[in-house]
């Protein structure tokens, strides 16, 4: 049975990956005529909006082209470099935060960066309607050593955890020494979710072709086997719940829990069929009703 409790009361069951239902959790532009006829239902998910940063980033995604920085793979799946475009804190703050209510959506913040911006980022969210915190601690498309410097990474884990009032979740990547990283943030955060694949881990003989944009992360069916994995060797080394991602297909759900996945996470499936996940967590409802 899926369903993680969080400290707050608050229960992931279906997940919507960073930046599915953009900032808000309603969803960006054009998934607005699907919500309308209710083949989008944010209703039924938790969702992390899309990453932000304490300054804005330009990255790589344009809205007057949000697949410039995206490929479909053959297989089922994509690659990204959205290199986290985003506004910044300040304009989430300012235009999105003082709109979210838990009770119509349930959102969850996500964060990235150095130890004193986490700390400022933290605590301004502190303020809002949400039902969580993801500290993203693996985004492929960011250079520096944000992979390889575990010590790095709990340091951001327990700055994050003693500024927050809300449950954390740590998003860790296959690249990441889950081994040395797990044990030191058990009793800091909630719940694990898992990132997309640096394109080198998947294809280590192939060209990406996002090469020009540093190569980018791979999500979807074709990264399952490199994120289920990763789903099997944290469930037999912690007991921090693990939300299990790469969801493609109806059956990934019953499979990703018997792998030990506490919840679900849907991400590029939304790129290429919207309307799947509210389909398949319907489908999933009524089966298990």
């Amino acid at each position: 049975m899926l369903g993680i409790k969080l400290s707050n009361g608050h229960v992931l069951k279906y997940v919507i990956a960073s930046g599915g239902l953009a900032y808000d959790g309603k969803g960006w532009f054009w998934d607005q005529p699907l919500r309308r006829f209710e083949l989008l239902d944010e209703r039924l998910f938790t969702t992390v909006i899309k990453t932000l940063t304490l300054q804005p980033r330009i990255g790589n995604f344009k809205w007057w082209n949000p697949l410039g920085c995206v490929r479909y793979l053959r297989g089922g799946g994509v690659v990204n470099a959205f290199g986290l475009t985003n506004p910044g804190i300040d304009w989430w703050c300012k235009n999105v935060g003082p709109r979210i209510n838990s009770s119509e959506t349930a959102v969850v913040g996500s964060i990235l960066g150095e130890t004193d911006e986490l700390t400022e980022m933290t605590k301004r969210l502190n303020d809002f309607d949400l039902v969580g915190l993801e500290i993203n601690a693996s985004c492929p498309n960011t250079g520096g050593d944000i992979l390889q410097n575990s010590d790095r990474v709990i340091s951001g884990f327990e700055t994050v955890a003693n500024a927050s009032r809300l449950p954390l979740i740590g998003k860790l990547s296959v690249a990441h020494d889950i081994g040395y990283i797990v044990p030191r943030i058990r009793g800091i955060i909630e719940a694990i979710s898992i990132n997309s694949v640096p394109w080198h881990i998947v294809f280590p003989n192939r060209k990406s072709p996002l090469a020009h944009l540093g190569g980018g992360g791979v999500s979807g069916k074709v990264a399952q086997p490199f994120t289920w994995k990763m789903v099997e060797d944290l469930v037999a080394i912690t007991d921090i719940p693990v939300i299990g991602p790469s969801v493609w297909d109806y059956e990934d759900i019953g499979q990703l829990s018997g792998l030990g996945a506490m919840a679900v996470s849907f991400g590029s499936v939304l790129m290429w069929y919207p309307w799947r996940p509210t389909q398949f967590v319907r489908r999933h409802m009524a089966e298990v009703a």
